[in-house]
């Protein structure tokens, strides 16, 4: 009773396996453990090195960058701290402060943690 894994949508304890699924009562929520980890891998941020990033970290840039409205752009080698993780459907997965420039997003193949 112990190894019982908390729901991982109401974080509820009272949880029960039937057959290959895990269920949550007091949600009613189903879900499969095998699929779950595989949809946690999917939605892991990786930089250009395929190390996974989280939020807080700080990276630096890999290549210029330019920037619309901005004569200078980003310059390799630029360190920027304290990212955040967004979800992005153009691929702009960073949510960031960059000194000088301001806030912005970055696509994670163009940094490395540092």
């Amino acid at each position: 009773m112990a190894n019982e894994p908390k729901c991982p949508k109401c974080k509820s304890e009272n949880t029960y396996q039937d057959m290959n699924l895990w269920i949550c009562p007091d949600c009613s929520y189903e879900w499969d453990p095998a699929e779950l980890e595989e949809e946690i891998q999917m939605n892991k941020v990786v930089d250009s090195n395929g190390n996974i990033l989280n939020d807080g970290d700080s990276v630096t840039v890999v290549k210029d960058l330019k920037v619309k409205g901005s004569p200078s752009g980003i310059k390799a080698g630029t360190k920027v701290r304290n990212i955040r993780l967004v979800d992005s459907s153009d691929g702009h997965n960073i949510s960031c402060k960059i000194d000088g420039i301001g806030s912005m997003y970055l696509k994670s193949e163009f940094v490395k943690k540092a």
